[in-house]
């Protein structure tokens, strides 16, 4: 993986010089497509495809270029083979570009990091034929968010790393948060807590049933209601998780006195004490027990990416699982 210059900021280059690696992931979905455009993915709908499903009783008006001779001789009654129609599928990344999501210690930004998946999940979409679109919210307190209803082609996917790049600028991030300071009443809390249940409210307006959707952040910005809509949106969708993160975020450092800022304000961490190690490791520990917790009672594959990490790789493992998982899936029910 090629890494910016600046890791601190999205890069639209770098985004795009991402096609070639992207170009070598498959898509895999579980849950079939539901679009009602023609695409190379397997539909719920049954009409006449390249894959055969089943056969059953022929009914008046059934097209008899699909009758099934062979069971119509063995049964003695005319039968008709069904296929699996084929349609399109949108893919539809939500991506958090909130204040936390513009740290680093080692490798690039967060928010560095999730916009490389989302121009390679981008990238692999369109590649296969597939409409990508977005939601890309910013977790400040005045709400900003960018809706991309779901688009084909190069075209589709520019519009999406053009959306990457503004909203991956560290001091597009700060204006936004002086601003926030400034506001009265302006919605959630300076922290942003309670941001992520709002962008998966607007998710639902973008994301159609049948859709492959692909959630990125570091789910600091969850409220007490953000599993409820991501149980509504599992319900209808394919979701999957990447949670990035920054070693940070895994392990204390070692025992000292760090200073820290967020561009605004400053303040020092102390890990002198082992008591204070041992807060610092709870404390995160506990928000990745929720995140695991939240995902796994809804079944939504969850993949920690580090900032020191090749997205390409993760992406790959994730799509692989599924392909595996899809597979497996798919001979139980030919077994059933």
């Amino acid at each position: 993986m090629s890494m910016t210059s600046d890791p601190t900021r999205v890069d639209a280059d770098d985004l795009i010089a991402l096609r070639g690696r992207a170009a070598r992931l498959k898509p895999v979905r579980s849950m079939a497509a539901r679009s009602s455009l023609a695409g190379a993915h397997r539909s719920r709908f049954r009409g006449r495809g390249m894959d055969y499903r089943e056969s059953r009783h022929y009914q008046a008006g059934d097209d008899i270029r699909n009758m099934d001779w062979r069971i119509t001789a063995r049964a003695g009654h005319p039968h008709v083979k069904l296929f699996d129609e084929e349609r399109e599928r949108p893919v539809v990344v939500l991506a958090d570009f909130g204040p936390s999501m513009f740290f680093a210690t080692t490798g690039a930004f967060k928010s560095v990091i999730a916009a490389r998946l989302a121009a390679l999940i981008g990238w692999s979409a369109v590649s296969h034929g597939d409409r990508i679109g977005a939601l890309i919210f910013s977790g400040h307190a005045s709400g900003r968010h960018q809706e991309l209803s779901p688009a084909g082609g190069r075209r589709g996917q520019m519009r999406l790393i053009r959306a990457l790049v503004e909203a991956g600028d560290p001091d597009r991030g700060l204006a936004a948060a002086a601003e926030d300071d400034g506001a009265v009443d302006a919605g959630p809390s300076d922290d942003g807590e309670g941001a992520l249940t709002t962008a998966l409210a607007r998710l639902r307006r973008v994301a159609r049933p049948g859709s492959l959707v692909f959630l990125l952040s570091d789910f600091y910005r969850m409220d007490d209601d953000t599993e409820r809509h991501l149980a509504r949106l599992a319900q209808h969708n394919d979701l999957t998780a990447f949670q990035v993160l920054d070693p940070l975020e895994q392990a204390p450092p070692p025992p000292g006195r760090y200073g820290i800022s967020d561009g605004r304000r400053s303040g020092i961490i102390d890990t002198a004490s082992g008591a204070e190690r041992m807060r610092y490791q709870r404390h995160f520990e506990r928000h990745h027990a929720r995140v695991a917790e939240i995902t796994g009672r809804n079944a939504i594959p969850l993949m920690r990416v580090g900032t020191a990490d090749d997205p390409a790789e993760h992406l790959a493992a994730v799509m692989a699982a599924r392909g595996r998982g899809g597979a497996a899936s798919a001979r139980r029910r030919r077994t059933a």
